[in-house]
């Protein structure tokens, strides 16, 4: 219930917010597709850990690149 509501937010975030964006994310996958599929494998709790602790990575500073799931 949790793993699909995180997924519906993450879906709905790539649809609507990620596409304003001026700014793309340094990482492949992106940051949100990285959530979605941490959460998919992992479940709402191992995969939403993963996925903000993907999020705090991503800034200014990091030199980004391939990051898959692991």
């Amino acid at each position: 219930m949790i793993k699909k509501f995180l997924i519906r937010i993450i879906k709905l975030y790539q649809k609507y917010i990620s596409p304003m964006k001026r700014t793309k994310c340094p990482y492949i996958p992106t940051c949100s597709q990285y959530g979605l599929e941490a959460i998919e494998k992992y479940g709402a709790l191992k995969g939403g850990l993963l996925a903000v602790w993907r999020i705090l990575r991503c800034n200014p500073f990091s030199h980004g690149g391939y990051d898959p799931v692991p």
